[in-house]
Formats: structure tokens, C-alpha cells, sequence
């Protein structure tokens, strides 16, 4: 194992490489949201280090972990759940010791040093990639989870379902306006401490949610065959969720430096803890939310309750908020990447640009939000195309290189393997992912489930529209 010595730079070659990019690549992920210990500017302990890093994993993948289940197989499922945690946690050890090795405080400045200019711009676009995409993921929830919840408090009436708020477009502009967009402005990222600590109090509040309607609504699910099968041929599209679900890699070295004392100890502390508290949750609700509709498990799970279940529209709105509440620190990353690949060389970021930069981002996302409306194409293919090689090729890459050791020497196991995991899951989970983006699977496209038409005659949603026919008493 590695101690922390090991981590200490001890070749002269790695230094050399690493001042050739000095003057262009000093600007880290850090350079904004968090400086050196001595600039005044707040920190953060071991608590809120942790809720931020938990608040950066748990996002908008969580919810599609019980679609996971449904590809891979309820058993499988489980097993990769916990797997991907393991190899996740590694993965950030993997990280921080190349941060080490190369005296570097960014993940892209790591790169730089261990692969030159081709791996930095490699790196750059999976980078903006990633924290971009899941932020059109929030907003793909956010529309489709606040139409429903406005839809279900006009009632039996149709003025909202003819008005702007029956849109889902005009609900994705109104939360960036009102909501997302303010805290996407904050400069640094300890700030978003206390917002993290709510977003974790309501991932609870949404599993107790779901699993009252476990007990109370899964008896009127229709069965569906093979439901109960080990393993399904979809591991690698599972996987691909789950790296989404646990992926925080493109932040790891912001939140590490807002930890106060940053010890490897106090570190791998809020690392552990972190993961295995996000491994709990994902268990938890994959198996609730899986059990409760098995076959028919959606990619965004909230999309199988139904539009007048009083319950669930209060827990869409808590977890909807929730979603607010981890944008802001995706758009920290993206808006850190453009920084360093735009303005390389000219520190402090002057207010204006800030701004602007933030504005373009945050309008972008909502903009490609607005097309889209299947979250588990979404999940699939950030898995795929970046949190695979973020989490897991390129750091172990970095690492092996950084070391300086023969290739298939005995250090280098770990890194091997974990790197082989990210390409198999990368190429294998790209072709699957086009061939179901390709029959639509697993996307209702905000239409309302069969069984609760069957049940309650309610309100179709259909292409961002509503038609309505008689509306009978909501589910309580």
C-alpha cells in the first residue's frame, strides 16, 4: 500500500516536465474556489468536506440505480453496486497520490505532467463533458418532476394544464433563473456546505417516500417475467450508471483542497466515509425502487409513480430540490475547465468573466435540457464517454506513469486492472448505449405508467403536453 512518502515527487524528470507548462497550467481547478491556506478565504472540516463530497456523488445518477438493477439483473446488481463503490474509492486514491507524485493541486495539471499537452486537452474535453452533462441531466429531472407537482396542484381544473406551467421547458428557464443560476455564482465551494447538508436530509426523506409506496402501491404493479434473474446481458450499461451515480472524480481535487489540514489520514477519512455513505444509499434505493416495479423500473424511477400520488409529488419536490442543490458544484467544475483552457495565464478571474462564463454554462445546459426528456439514454452515455475514463483509465494511467516503475510490476496490479475495468465498460457500454437510445428503452417519455391509468383514469402526459380526461381522488 501506498504510505505517504510514497507520494513524495522523487523524479527530477517529472519536475521538469511539470515547469515546461508552468506559466499556462498554474491556474488548477483550485484557482478560484479554493487557494492557499494563508488567503484568508473560508475552509472547511472534516463534516462539511464530507457533505460536499457526498452531495458532489449523490446527483441525479441515484436516481437511476434501480434501472441498474433492471438491466443487470436484481442479484448482479447488487454485487456491482458495491463493487463500483470499491473500485470508485480506489480510483480517488489513484488520483490524489498522482496529485502527489507530480506536485500538482488539479486534475488537469496531473495530466499535463504525465502526458503533455495531448492528455491535457484529452482530459480538458471529458472534463466539460461530464460535470455538463450531468448538469442537462438535473434540468431533464427538474422539468420533467415540477410539471408533474404543478399539474397535480391545479387539480381537476385545466387552466394549468393549457398554461406555461404545464411546459416543462418554461419550469427548466424558471429554476435556472430563480434558482440554479444564483448559487452557480458562488466563488467558493466550501460555501455550499450548509446547502449540501439539506440536499443530504432530503435523500433521506425521499428513500422513507419511496419505501412507504413500497409497501403501500407495488401489489398493483403487474408482474413482469424474469424479474427475479441474477444477471442480464446489460452489465456494462448497469456499470455505466453506477460510475454516473459515484462519480466525483472531476471534483475531487477542489473539495480535497477546501478540507482544512488536508493529512492523507483526515482525507481518506472523508473518502471512505463519503463512498460507503453513497453505497448505502444507492443500495437502499435501488433495492426499494427496484422491488416496487421491477420489469417496468423507468431510467428516471420517480417517472413510474403516478401524476396524482399525493406522496410522491411531495417527495419529487424534495428530491427536485435536491437536484438544485448539486448543480452549483458541477458548474464550479465546468466553469474551472473553461477558465484553465481559455484564460490560462491571467489570474484572479476578474468578476465580469466570472459571470459571464456562469451564464453561458448554466443557459447552455438548460437549452440541450429542453430537448430531451429520457434520463437513462442520459446517464448511459455520460457514463460511458466520461466517468468511465474520469474515474477510472486516467487516473491509473497517470499513476502508472508518474511512478516510473516497469510496466507489469507488482505496483502497477491495481492500476492495470482498474484501468482495464474503465475501457471494457467504456467500449462495450457505448455500443449498447446506441442501440437502446436507438428503441427508446427504458423511457417513458413522461407518459403516465399503464397501471395507473388502469387504476385512477387520470391525465396522460405526452411530447411536453397534457391531454386530460376525468380525474379521480389522488392517491394519499
Amino acid at each position: 500500500m501506498a504510505t505517504e512518502g510514497s507520494y513524495i515527487l522523487g523524479h527530477s524528470q517529472t519536475t521538469s516536465d511539470f515547469s515546461q507548462f508552468s506559466d499556462t497550467s498554474s491556474i488548477g481547478d483550485t484557482r478560484q474556489l479554493v487557494e492557499e491556506k494563508d488567503d484568508g478565504r473560508p475552509r472547511s472540516g472534516m463534516y462539511v468536506t464530507s457533505f460536499n463530497f457526498i452531495n458532489s456523488i449523490i446527483g441525479s445518477g441515484v436516481i437511476g440505480v434501480p434501472f441498474a438493477l433492471r438491466q443487470a439483473g436484481f442479484g448482479l446488481g447488487i454485487l456491482l453496486i458495491i463493487g463500483v463503490a470499491l473500485i470508485t474509492d480506489y480510483s480517488i486514491f489513484l488520483l490524489i497520490e498522482g496529485g502527489r507524485l507530480s506536485n500538482t493541486h488539479s486534475y488537469q495539471d496531473m495530466v499535463l505532467v504525465a502526458f503533455g499537452r495531448p492528455g491535457f486537452y484529452i482530459l480538458t474535453v471529458l472534463q466539460f463533458l461530464y460535470p455538463f452533462i450531468a448538469m442537462v441531466s438535473y434540468n431533464v429531472i427538474i422539468g420533467d418532476t415540477i410539471t408533474k407537482i404543478a399539474l397535480w396542484f391545479s387539480g381537476e381544473g385545466d387552466s394549468m394544464v393549457h398554461s406555461i406551467l404545464g411546459n416543462r421547458q418554461f419550469i427548466i428557464f424558471l429554476s435556472t433563473l430563480l434558482v440554479t443560476l444564483p448559487l452557480s455564482l458562488y466563488r467558493n465551494i466550501s460555501r455550499l456546505g450548509k446547502w449540501a447538508l439539506l440536499s443530504i436530509l432530503l435523500i433521506f426523506f425521499i428513500l422513507v417516500g419511496i419505501t412507504v409506496r413500497l409497501a403501500t402501491f407495488a401489489k398493483d404493479i403487474p408482474a413482469t417475467p424474469n424479474a427475479w434473474q441474477f444477471g442480464n446481458y446489460n452489465v456494462t450499461q448497469a456499470i455505466a450508471i453506477l460510475a454516473f451515480a459515484y462519480m466525483c472524480h472531476h471534483n475531487t481535487f477542489l473539495i480535497y483542497q477546501s478540507l482544512d489540514n488536508p493529512t492523507p489520514k483526515r482525507w481518506h477519512i472523508v473518502t471512505h466515509g463519503s463512498i460507503m455513505f453513497a453505497a448505502i444509499m444507492c443500495v437502499i434505493l435501488g433495492v426499494v425502487g427496484y422491488v416496487s416495479f421491477t420489469g417496468l423500473t423507468q431510467g428516471d424511477l420517480m417517472e413510474n409513480y403516478c401524476h396524482n400520488d399525493t406522496l410522491m409529488n411531495i417527495v419529487r419536490l424534495a428530491f427536485s430540490i435536491t437536484i438544485m442543490l448539486t448543480y452549483p458544484v458541477e458548474c464550479f467544475v465546468t466553469r474551472e475547465v473553461i477558465e484553465n483552457a481559455v484564460f490560462p495565464s491571467n489570474p484572479p478571474t476578474p468578476f465580469w468573466r466570472h459571470m459571464t462564463v456562469t451564464l453561458i454554462i448554466v443557459f447552455l445546459t438548460a437549452a440541450v435540457s429542453m430537448s430531451t426528456d429520457c434520463l437513462g439514454i442520459v446517464l448511459e452515455f455520460n457514463g460511458v464517454l466520461a466517468a468511465a475514463p474520469l474515474a477510472y483509465i486516467i487516473p491509473s494511467l497517470c499513476v502508472m506513469r508518474l511512478r516510473q516503475e516497469a510496466l507489469f510490476s507488482r505496483g502497477n496490479i491495481g492500476p492495470i486492472l482498474t484501468a482495464t475495468f474503465g475501457i471494457l465498460v467504456a467500449i462495450v457500454g457505448s455500443i449498447l448505449a446506441i442501440i437502446n437510445a436507438a428503441s427508446g428503452e427504458g423511457c417513458s417519455h413522461g407518459r403516465e405508467m399503464p397501471y395507473c391509468l388502469a387504476k385512477n383514469n387520470q391525465s396522460v402526459f405526452m411530447n411536453g403536453s397534457f391531454s386530460t380526461t376525468t380525474m379521480t381522488s389522488p392517491i394519499v
